[in-house]
C-alpha cells in the first residue's frame, strides 16, 4: 500500500512540510500539527505494508539501531529523577522521534532516489524562503546591511536559521540535478542559502558550511567538488577580508567559559546526569545562559555519561554506514550533511528530545537519512538515475 501513488505523494509532502514549514508556518503549534498529519500519520499507517523495507533497514543498519534502542531506553529511565515539568511529555516527544526514523525507509521502500528528489526541491523552496526573509529584513524593515538578517518562521533566530540553510545548502551542493534548466536553478538557490549564511553572520554556521565544502573532494574524488572547495576557499577569504570587523567584534561569545562550566556540571552528575528534559542555567562569567551551546556537552548534562557514549555511537555508526557506501551519490550528500552537522553540533546547538525544531537538522534528520543508505548501496545506480532525469 506503501507503494501506491497516493500513499507517495502523501508522505513527500511530509517530507516537503518537515524541510520548508518550519520557514513558513505561521506558528510553531501549526508546524506540529501538519508533521502529525503529513509525516507521522502516514509512517504509522504505512509501517505494515513496508515491514519487509523495515526489517531490512533495521538489520542492514543495527550499529546505529542497537546504540539509538540504548539511548531511548536510558533517557526513559532519566525520566525518574528528572526534574521536567511533565515527564509523560518528554516520553511522547522521543516516541516522536522513533515514528519519524521509521518514516524515512517506508517512504524510501528501496529507492533513496526518492529522498534525493524531494531534499532537492525542499533546498530549492528554502531558497525561495531566504529570498523572501532577506528581502523583508533589509527591504521592508529597513534595517542596515550590518544587521544579522533573520530568518522567517522558526528560522528567526540568525543561528539556527543559519544552520538550516547552511545544511540546505550542503545537501544542495552534492545532491546536484543533471539537466541544465534545473542546474541553472541550483546555481541560483546555491548562491543565495550562501549568501543568506554570511549575512546571518553565525560565525558556526559559516564555519561549518565552509570546512564542508572544502572537504568535499575527500569523499567526491570529482572535478566538481574541487571547483566547489576552491569557490568556497575564495568566498571565505573574501568574506573575511571585507567584514573582519564584523566577525571578530563578538570575540568568542563566552563559548570557552560556557564550556568549562558545562564541564565542571557534568563532573556533579557523571553517571546519571540531571534526566531527561531537566532545566537547567549555564553558570559563566557572572552571567546564566539557557543552555551549554554544545550538543554533545548538552547530551552529557542531561543523560550522563552513558547518554554522551550512546549518542556518540550512534552518530559514527552514521558515518561508517555512509563511508561504506561513499561511491554512491546518495551517501556523498550523507557524509556532507553529517560533517556539517558534526560541526554545528559544537556551537550553538542543544536541543536532541524536543519537538521537532531547527536543531533537528543537524541530528535526527542526518540520522533518518542515514536508515535508507542500505538501498544505496543494493542499487548504487539509482540515484545517478533519477539526478540525470531531474
Amino acid at each position: 500500500m506503501h507503494e501506491k501513488r497516493w500513499a507517495q505523494t502523501w508522505m513527500s509532502i511530509g517530507l516537503l512540510w518537515f524541510l520548508l514549514a518550519i520557514a513558513v508556518a505561521p506558528t510553531n503549534k501549526v508546524y506540529q500539527q501538519g508533521m502529525v498529519a503529513f509525516l507521522w500519520l502516514p509512517a504509522l499507517v504505512f509501517a505494515w505494508s513496508a515491514r519487509v523495507q523495515l526489517t531490512e533497514a533495521l538489520y542492514q543498519h543495527r550499529w546505529i539501531c542497537m546504540p539509538l534502542l540504548g539511548l531511548l531506553v536510558w533517557s526513559l529511565i532519566s525520566l525518574y529523577w528528572s526534574n521536567a515539568q511533565d515527564t509523560s511529555r518528554e516520553a511522547k516527544r522521543l516516541l516522536y522521534i522513533v515514528v519519524f526514523l521509521l518514516f524515512f525507509p517506508v517512504f524510501a521502500s528501496g529507492r533513496p532516489d526518492r529522498v534525493i528528489r524531494v531534499m532537492q526541491w525542499g533546498g530549492i523552496g528554502l531558497a525561495i524562503a531566504t529570498v523572501v526573509a532577506i528581502a523583508k529584513f533589509y527591504g521592508m524593515a529597513g534595517n542596515p546591511w550590518s544587521a544579522r538578517a533573520e530568518g522567517l518562521g522558526e528560522l528567526s533566530h540568525p543561528i539556527l536559521g543559519g544552520y538550516v540553510i547552511g545544511l540546505a545548502a550542503v545537501w544542495l551542493a552534492l545532491w546536484v540535478p543533471r539537466t541544465a534548466s534545473l542546474q541553472a536553478l541550483w546555481v541560483v538557490a546555491l548562491a543565495v542559502l550562501g549568501a543568506f549564511v554570511l549575512l546571518s553572520q553565525s560565525r558556526g554556521a559559516g564555519l561549518a558550511l565552509f570546512f564542508t565544502l572544502l572537504a568535499m573532494p575527500i569523499w567526491c574524488r570529482d572535478r566538481r567538488s574541487r571547483v566547489v572547495a576552491a569557490t568556497a576557499l575564495v568566498v571565505a577569504f573574501l568574506a573575511f577580508w571585507f567584514f573582519e570587523s564584523l566577525v571578530t567584534a563578538r570575540g568568542v561569545s563566552y563559548r570557552p567559559q560556557i564550556l568549562v562550566a558545562s564541564l565542571q556540571m557534568i563532573a556533579e552528575h557523571p553517571w546519571r546526569g540531571l534526566g531527561l528534559g531537566s532545566d537547567y542555567k549555564v553558570f559563566a562569567s557572572n552571567t546564566y545562559f539557557d543552555h551549554a551551546h554544545n550538543l554533545f556537552s548538552h547530551i552529557a548534562i542531561e543523560l550522563g555519561v552513558p547518554g554522551l557514549l550512546l549518542w556518540c555511537a550512534v552518530w559514527l555508526a552514521v558515518l561508517r554506514e555512509a563511508w561504506k557506501v561513499r561511491e554512491t551519490l546518495y551517501a556523498r550528500g550523507i557524509i556532507g550533511m553529517w560533517l556539517f552537522s558534526t560541526l554545528a553540533m559544537q556551537f550553538d546547538a542543544a536541543s536532541l528530545s524536543g519537538t521537532p525544531r531547527a536543531e533537528w537538522f543537524i541530528s535526527w534528520l542526518v540520522v533518518g537519512l542515514a536508515g535508507v543508505l542500505v538501498w544505496a548501496r543494493v542499487n548504487p545506480g539509482a540515484c545517478d538515475k533519477i539526478s540525470r532525469s531531474s
